[in-house]
């Protein structure tokens, strides 16, 4: 759990991602997050169920380097980013992003950054189940 950067199947804390980051400076002024849930409604169809999938060690390589880059970039103090790859149901949590910093406007900065170019960039797969079958889904940005 200390590691900053996972891919997992089981759940994730977010008091104890968020105690980790705050563990580790009295710097912090302000933390971001932003958690992504499974929806029961995607593209017009009901989802029963999403798979995730990942090519684990470059998924990692490339979610290490996010978080290096947003901590250069917006001069954050930490950051944390947490995927799981398991299958899901609508409401199950599937990713965590935080970025801590000094001030709130790094903060939210970071955390939307880190978000966004994880759905670009990082190869990690889902997968909808829905009535009319299965579909491999992509990215939006």
């Amino acid at each position: 759990m200390n590691e900053p950067v996972r891919i997992q199947e089981e759940d994730f804390s977010q008091d104890a991602e968020i105690n980790a980051l705050k563990a580790n400076s009295q710097r912090i002024g302000g933390i971001a997050t932003f958690v992504g849930c499974a929806r029961d409604f995607s593209e017009g169809r009901k989802v029963s169920e999403i798979s995730f999938d990942a090519y684990g060690p470059m998924a990692l390589a490339e979610m290490n380097k996010l978080r290096s880059e947003a901590i250069a970039k917006f001069g954050l103090l930490d950051a944390r980013i947490v995927h799981r790859v398991t299958t899901v149901r609508a409401g199950d949590n599937i990713v965590f992003i935080a970025a801590a910093a000094e001030h709130r406007a790094a903060a939210f900065d970071g955390c939307r950054w880190m978000i966004d170019e994880l759905k670009q960039r990082v190869p990690i797969w889902k997968k909808e189940v829905t009535p009319q079958g299965e579909s491999w889904v992509t990215p939006h940005p």
